[in-house]
């Protein structure tokens, strides 16, 4: 079922003329890159989702970004939020978790931000993803992707596969409402793909799917919001969902120039600048529930392999 208005050009609140929001992975994350970061997006208006990992780590993390362990990191983290950010899930802790352990880094997160999770964004170092690597695609498209990532995927990620070590998908459905799904080389990810949130039957365990524009690293993000393409996406009064890592290229010693640049510029746009979450909110709001039918997710599917073998997006 596609609800009716969905994918058609919409009124952004109070007169904006488009949407800009950003996801924060929290990957290499130091205290002083994220710091430096934060205080450059809320002193320039942009109060943006940041995602993290309640629990520190009980075996090796695959990453040395900090976590809601680390003495004050959570203080830092509320007095974000109320500033207006949004807090997000990255999962438990940055690597593979029991469901025991997910479970209790969700709680975690309640108990230190005061409710579940809203949004969250897979790990890629958790083997306990749901509907991760091949799990992402369907048919033919599957065995283009594991041709194509040499089936270092194939197998490998089950949160979903109920009686698994790892299942937590029933808890996903419960208590997380979106989680990010595809990556699109657009600016625009409405244009990239319109149809969202979306809820996927096939992958029952997730309430709501939702895409975004590719900015992994600070050159990823800086290519993708270039001059041209902000006023691009203010011209097609569209919506853009980044994806990043503050922690990969954007803070050394200082801020990167390039990047404080392009975000100045930004900010003195007519853009609704709120978290993820909200704008998600909205688009229910305005749009309905959006139920991804056989049709229309091989287009989906198809799209984004399409941008993998090209560009190399998430």
């Amino acid at each position: 079922m596609i609800a009716p208005g969905a994918g058609e050009p919409l009124r952004w609140p109070d007169g904006k003329r488009f949407v800009f929001t950003i996801f924060d992975d929290p990957d290499s994350q130091t205290w002083e890159a994220g710091r430096e970061v934060y205080a450059l997006l809320r002193d320039l208006g942009f109060f943006t989702t940041k995602g993290l990992w309640p629990m520190g780590p009980i075996r090796t993390p695959s990453d040395y970004g900090l976590t809601c362990a680390h003495p004050g990191y959570t203080k830092w983290i509320r007095s974000l939020v109320e500033c207006g950010f949004e807090v997000g899930y990255h999962n438990a802790t940055s690597h593979t978790c029991f469901r025991a352990e997910t479970e209790k880094g969700l709680d975690l997160f309640r108990s230190q931000f005061g409710a579940y999770p809203r949004t969250m964004a897979h790990h890629y170092n958790c083997d306990e993803n749901l509907y991760w690597g091949e799990g992402r695609l369907s048919g033919w498209r599957r065995v283009i992707y594991n041709l194509l990532t040499r089936f270092q995927n194939h197998n490998k990620f089950f949160g979903h596969v109920e009686g698994h070590p790892y299942y937590w998908g029933d808890l996903c459905r419960d208590r997380i409402t979106y989680c990010r799904s595809f990556a699109f080389k657009d600016i625009n990810t409405r244009k990239a793909w319109p149809l969202f949130p979306y809820h996927d039957p096939a992958r029952p365990l997730v309430r709501y799917w939702y895409p975004s524009s590719e900015g992994s690293n600070k050159e990823r993000f800086c290519e993708t919001i270039t001059e041209a393409n902000q006023d691009r996406l203010e011209e097609e009064g569209g919506l853009c969902i980044m994806y990043t890592h503050f922690g990969h290229g954007y803070y050394n010693g200082a801020l990167d120039k390039r990047f404080v640049s392009l975000m100045e510029r930004l900010a003195k746009r007519p853009g609704w600048f709120v978290p993820v979450g909200t704008v998600l909110d909205l688009l229910r709001e305005r749009q309905g529930d959006i139920i991804l039918t056989a049709r229309r997710r091989a287009e989906l599917e198809t799209r984004w392999l399409r941008h993998k073998v090209f560009y190399g997006t998430a």
